[in-house]
């Protein structure tokens, strides 16, 4: 069967490329022609995808792309995988999903499998896309299958491949759940069959809300310790010596990337429908996006230590992916805390070497460009904001002439120490 995969991004071209090497036609789809254009070449636009796997899926014939979505006519199954953003006012934005439908109904043939993997609320599937197939003409279940699959991409993560990872597939009725459960298990080391759609979109709210929630206590407890003289890192490692009924969980500058910081969020607004009020996810939205003021505040007293004012001060902060070594800054935290600083009347600048240029922020855009990553520029600043982990900043001779580091992410005090290197004065935060 030929495969049509809907959104080219962090998960749709993964997916591809995995179905592809398993031996599958498929095709992407995308509104964005320079992504297609760079996977005709054999080219990546996502740095942890080497250039080497989508060249060979594409000389292989396995693999094409296309912006044309007359082509989803060909395709036997056609999984959807679009962002579910957050509106201006924190509500769900479910219209990515609603357009792809649209265009998979206008060209819906029988037995067709429409697999949706972008994480909503549940209910979306059934309630939401089955009627726009049903626009087509044909009729459900008689003429198409229908599942939900969520996604579970970890950029970055060399342990895991979307190959390795489980996956959890619902149908909208029990033969869709089959059919898709065999798609999957044709390509994927493992699939976990559940009993309907909405329990597998459930599966993939749960799993972000349990991390939202275990991240949003350990970054109160940070602020809490840090007011005892307590390193919170160390008692998370002491705590993690218990070889049973303890996870850890580690403190930062706030929540990014494109699940955790939105998805519980899909889950609270539809709770209110039921008049049902999700106080867990709130509470624990509410702390993680008050880290980025945490960290500017920590800076501040930290300038003052060395008789300096955050106004006027050249503040740089390290990292803008939102996790360490990869080229994603969807919803990072860095991007707040270099507006904050801004705001505050300091002159930022930030250093980052999978970003040479800074997107525009939340509010307005910096202009930014990535300064050198060397002891020689980072000796320029009056303070240095560690708020991502990249490896490449894992090296103490690079802060040897830096007055102050206010380190987010523990990721200083756990280098070797050298003499003459490090920073004369750490805070974390």
């Amino acid at each position: 069967m030929s495969i049509g995969v809907v959104g080219q991004g962090y998960v749709g071209l993964p997916l591809a490329l995995v179905f592809a090497e398993a031996g599958f036609p498929v095709l992407g789809f995308d509104v964005d022609p320079k992504k297609i254009d760079a996977i005709r070449r054999g080219e990546t636009y996502i740095k942890h995808i080497g250039a080497e796997r989508v060249a060979r899926a594409v000389a292989s014939g396995k693999l094409r792309a296309t912006v044309d979505f007359d082509n989803l006519a060909e395709c036997d199954a056609v999984i959807i995988c679009v962002p579910t953003p957050l509106g201006e006012h924190r509500e769900p934005d479910n219209s990515f999903i609603h357009g792809s439908a649209r265009e998979i109904a206008k060209r819906m043939r029988r037995g067709q499998l429409i697999v949706l993997e972008s994480t909503t609320y549940p209910g979306t599937t059934d309630e939401e896309v089955l009627p726009i197939l049903q626009s087509s003409g044909l009729r459900w279940p008689e003429d198409f299958f229908l599942a939900f699959s969520p996604e579970r991409e970890d950029p970055g993560n060399a342990q895991f491949s979307t190959r390795g990872i489980p996956k959890v597939v619902g149908g909208v009725n029990p033969a869709s759940t089959e059919v898709a459960a065999a798609l999957y298990g044709a390509a994927l080391d493992k699939v976990v069959p559940v009993s309907s759609s909405r329990v597998a979109e459930s599966s993939k709210l749960l799993e972000n809300i349990f991390r939202s929630i275990n991240i949003a206590l350990v970054n109160e407890l940070k602020t809490t310790f840090s007011r005892m003289g307590i390193d919170v890192w160390e008692v998370i490692e002491a705590a993690k010596t218990k070889p049973f009924g303890f996870m850890p969980f580690y403190p930062g500058p706030g929540l990014g990337g494109h699940c955790i910081p939105l998805d519980p969020f899909y889950l609270s607004w539809k709770a209110a429908e039921y008049g049902s009020w999700t106080r867990f996810i709130e509470l624990a939205g509410e702390i993680n996006t008050q880290m980025p003021r945490y960290v500017v505040r920590k800076v501040a007293e930290g300038l003052n230590e060395d008789c300096k004012s955050l106004k006027g001060s050249r503040v740089l902060v390290l990292g803008l992916a939102y996790k360490e070594n990869i080229d994603d800054d969807r919803e990072s935290p860095s991007y707040e805390i270099l507006e904050l600083l801004q705001e505050a009347g300091a002159q930022i600048d930030y250093c980052d070497p999978y970003f040479p240029a800074a997107r525009k922020g939340r509010k307005h855009d910096m202009s930014l460009v990535s300064v050198p990553c060397s002891a020689e520029s980072f000796a320029q600043y009056d303070a240095l904001v560690v708020a991502t982990a990249h490896d490449v900043f894992k090296d103490r001779a690079l802060y040897r002439g830096v007055g102050l580091v206010v380190d987010t992410r523990n990721l200083i005090a756990r280098l070797p120490r050298a003499e003459g290197a490090g920073p004369r004065r750490l805070v974390k935060a």
